[in-house]
């Protein structure tokens, strides 16, 4: 595995005695949908991993990172019900990479630059095994939701709502992020 940023994922993951299979894919996928059709897996199994920030006073931002079913769009209300922090927003493409150590489109659970506080979907538990990236716009994982959850030690919480025809529902935003292979930070998540 000679991808740093790969290999800093796969590492992260045996620290906390997971074994991870990386699958590397021949291209890079713009769209959740993109990512569910090339792996022949239903949308709902992408993990789509999206940074938010909260201000700190005079100490910048702490990263929040949504891990979402494919299928939903972070409800950025509930979201910081959930955190506690009235002021969360997206991050920009820029925070997400300094906060994170990773470039959109390859945003893993697990393995960032900094301590990231991780609010996890209950809908990823739906299934029996959920996919996400694994620190490159073209290397992911599959991982039960249970395992996925103890690895990155995640809340679990309602932020999200399902997308509706047309565009997301009033109040709903998507972050720098990952489905798992962003190529913006809006492209996988709409």
């Amino acid at each position: 595995m000679p991808d740093p940023a790969v290999r800093r994922v796969v590492e992260a993951a045996a620290r906390k005695g997971v074994d991870l299979r990386v699958v590397l894919l021949g291209a890079t996928t713009h769209t959740a949908e993109d990512a569910a059709l090339a792996l022949g897996v239903e949308l709902g199994q992408i993990v789509k991993s999206l940074v938010f920030v909260a201000p700190r006073d005079g100490a910048g931002h702490e990263p929040v990172l949504c891990l979402v079913s494919g299928v939903n769009r972070v409800d950025i209300a509930r979201l910081a019900a959930v955190v506690g922090e009235p002021a969360i927003r997206r991050a920009t493409a820029r925070e997400a990479r300094d906060l994170t150590g990773f470039t959109i489109g390859g945003i893993p659970p697990v393995g960032h630059a900094h301590a990231v506080r991780v609010v996890m979907d209950p809908d990823l538990g739906r299934h029996r095994e959920v996919w996400a990236a694994a620190g490159t716009d073209r290397a992911v994982f599959p991982v039960a939701p249970a395992t996925l959850r103890a690895l990155t030690n995640a809340v679990m919480a309602p932020i999200a709502d399902e997308p509706i025809a047309g565009g997301p529902p009033a109040g709903t935003a998507d972050a720098a992020g990952s489905a798992p292979h962003a190529a913006s930070s809006s492209g996988p998540d709409s």
